[in-house]
């Protein structure tokens, strides 16, 4: 094999390193930003949850006035 060939080999290497670094660091990103929206997700279930918990409890209290 020539010199030529095994720099042209080399620097394709190279360039795939640097290629797989990036993606790994893409990919560490994407985590984080599911993560992060993985908690914001869980947050407004909550909140959603206990909106509706005092809606009911509302609700609840309405009957219950209707039947006095």
């Amino acid at each position: 094999m020539e010199q030529s060939e095994l720099q042209a080999m080399a620097d394709k290497l190279d360039r795939l390193i640097e290629r797989c670094r990036k993606l790994e660091q893409d990919n560490a990103a994407m985590r984080e930003l599911q993560d992060e929206w993985n908690r914001e997700r869980a947050q407004l279930i909550q909140r959603n949850d206990l909106a509706k918990n005092r809606i009911e409890a509302m609700i609840g209290r309405l009957r219950a006035l209707e039947h006095h």
